[in-house]
């Protein structure tokens, strides 16, 4: 939902970092998360490296609602889906963002979040998307190699399962839940079914009497 937007940025910096200029970064100077190329492409087609440093709140709302919250259609989305589907897209892109969306609810994958995918999210429970997206972008994380073939999870798995269970805590929060982890989940389940039978049951000695 476009309310969740702003702070839906807020968390999402809180993992982006301030200036950085590392050489080994193909993306050269970023700031908050936003390289010189992306700020000349949104904000000032001549922007220099100086005015990336000095970028205002107002530009980075803009930048990211613009590359990110927008190309996922994050107005439209459910509370807490809105978030999680945005910080997704923010660390692997949209596209990939919208089609692990689409894997959760069973909508076609095509990358983009549209009439079909909204009404697929909203047949869903807010809770379950979130959840099954998180577990997915996490078992994602744990796949990607650097160009040599060998896995990064060593280096930086442990902050990217904080980023994710993080982002999990605040967009189940969003959505009005408490996070629960899975093994609650099950047993919670399982303690439903358990209680069913036995008020089943239970109905069914009172009916023959």
């Amino acid at each position: 939902m476009d309310r969740n937007f702003a702070r839906s940025l807020k968390h999402v910096l809180k993992h982006e970092g301030g200036y950085a200029n590392n050489p080994k970064d193909p993306g050269g100077p970023t700031n908050k998360g936003i390289t010189l190329a992306t700020f000349r492409s949104y904000v000032k087609a001549s922007g220099s490296v100086a005015d990336l440093k000095a970028i205002t709140d107002a530009q980075v709302a803009t930048v990211y609602r613009k590359q990110y919250w927008n190309a996922v259609n994050g107005d439209a989305l459910p509370d807490g889906v809105d978030y999680a589907v945005f910080d997704f897209a923010v660390n692997s892109g949209p596209s990939r963002a919208a089609k692990y969306l689409q894997a959760v609810v069973g909508a076609s994958q095509d990358g983009k979040v549209g009439p079909g995918t909204l009404a697929a999210v909203r047949s869903k429970a807010q809770t379950l998307v979130i959840n099954r997206l998180c577990d997915d972008r996490l078992a994602f994380m744990k796949r990607i190699k650097d160009s040599k073939g060998r896995s990064l999870w060593a280096t930086f798995g442990r902050g990217w399962n904080s980023r994710v269970a993080a982002v999990r805590a605040e967009a189940m929060s969003m959505a009005g839940q408490r996070p629960t982890a899975t093994k609650d989940r099950q047993d919670t389940s399982a303690k439903q079914h358990w209680l069913a039978a036995f008020f089943a049951a239970l109905f069914s000695i009172f009916k023959r009497g």
